[in-house]
């Protein structure tokens, strides 16, 4: 599907006197949306094997990578003024080794795919987005003591769909 916004210039949480607020959603019908975002922190390749192996100084990293994903999209709305709060009905966070030889580019870490569902009046975008961020800050916190050069990159929007734009997925 195009990129609906080159067809709708308007930003929803701006008023017509500029000032920023939370839309109403109260007319809106529920229905079921779900979304999914990913990210991926990158590391040296001795860091992944800590992980992998389960040799993490602070334990499993992986785990509390998932849980650390699920708890903050339960709490996005805490940290993103705008969002509204809901009433989330899943939260799945995935973590995968990047191996040497998956990327264009050689470098090795961790991927990090997220997917929300809610049946409710607006979308579930920002919450797996903010899952995926505060996965990979979790992995960065669990590891940094061996490695502080690790970088999170590529956090994005993968699919939406519901409501009423209804589906939306991120051309590859």
């Amino acid at each position: 599907m195009k990129d609906q916004a080159v067809d709708n210039q308007q930003l929803t949480h701006i008023d017509e006197k500029g000032d920023v607020r939370m839309v109403d959603v109260s007319a809106k019908p529920d229905t079921e949306r779900v979304a999914v975002a990913e990210g991926s922190i990158l590391m040296h390749p001795e860091t992944l094997a800590l992980i992998v192996e389960g040799k993490a100084a602070k334990g499993d990293v992986l785990a509390c990578a998932r849980v650390a994903g699920v708890m903050a999209a339960k709490r996005t709305s805490d940290l993103i003024p705008m969002c509204h709060p809901l009433n989330i009905t899943k939260a799945k966070v995935e973590c995968e080794p990047i191996s040497v030889g998956e990327r264009s580019d050689g470098r090795v870490g961790i991927h990090v795919s997220c997917t929300c569902g809610v049946t409710g009046k607006t979308g579930i975008e920002m919450e797996a987005l903010t899952a995926a961020s505060v996965a990979c800050l979790t992995i960065y916190d669990m590891c940094k003591a061996v490695d502080r050069g690790m970088e999170i990159t590529d956090v994005r929007l993968l699919k939406k769909d519901g409501g009423k734009t209804g589906l939306w997925e991120r051309e590859v």
